[in-house]
């Protein structure tokens, strides 16, 4: 039986894995666990394999300059995600993170999987669990694929289902002018919508999530209110984990 007192932090990242500046955020999530990273790129599959390769290899970089076992977990579609061989490679890992690409390719591809299960199993035990960009979309409650809306269900995998999470919050709505208020209409009832700027994450401590890097948070209220966090400000809410 799961004791929730072990389950780890999360942490949602705007942008910025496996970069220098998200080292601190990492070291954090990293402190008194397994020195053992472990990684998905299965956000970038679609993209083609020399966009995995980039995240393999950074990622990979990254984790050995911080002196942190690297384990690049190439699950790219729903079938790797049911190998047994590749869910047990998630067993004694001190930090699982998901990184960028589609957001509903990501969920899509894990939901319901061995290797979502194992994730989950770890997380439970106290591993950190983090996701940057599509990976912050993923863990929450909307996983829309923002290119082609309507593709896949854009039920995210909701590790924290009371947030939605729009990431690259400082950059999207110049990319996408209607992105905030077409995401806060699918927010639902009992979630709230949360902007994250680039090289910033929202890490969960306690009951709530604080502010962690070089920009802000937003969280945005349904008349389109927005409460700015900054690094060190938190944001309340009680965690629900998935069973």
């Amino acid at each position: 039986m799961r004791r929730a007192d072990l389950t780890g932090p999360v942490a949602l990242v705007g942008s910025g894995e496996f970069l220098e500046v998200m080292v601190p955020v990492d070291a954090e999530l990293l402190a008194g666990r397994p020195q053992r990273a472990v990684f998905l790129p299965t956000a970038s599959a679609e993209d083609g394999p020399d966009r995995v390769r980039y995240w393999v290899e950074l990622g990979t970089a990254h984790y050995a300059a911080m002196g942190v076992e690297p384990v690049a977990l190439e699950v790219l579609n729903r079938e790797d995600a049911e190998r047994p061989e590749l869910a047990a490679m998630v067993a004694g890992a001190g930090l699982v993170y998901l990184s960028g690409g589609n957001p509903g390719y990501l969920a899509h591809s894990l939901a319901g999987t061995a290797v979502w299960q194992a994730i989950l199993e770890a997380w439970h035990s106290g591993a950190a669990l983090a996701g940057c960009s599509a990976g912050a979309c993923a863990l929450s409650r909307i996983a829309e694929d923002f290119r082609e809306p309507g593709r896949y269900s854009g039920e995210g995998l909701a590790v924290v289902p009371q947030l939605v999470v729009l990431p690259h919050f400082d950059r999207f709505e110049r990319w996408m002018p209607d992105l905030t208020d077409r995401m806060l209409a699918r927010t639902p009832p009992d979630a709230v919508l949360v902007g994250i700027d680039e090289e910033t994450a929202l890490v969960s401590s306690g009951n709530g999530f604080t502010a962690r890097g070089n920009n802000s948070v937003w969280r945005i209220d349904r008349d389109g209110t927005r409460l700015q966090l900054k690094a060190g400000e938190q944001l309340e809410f009680s965690r629900t984990a998935p069973q």
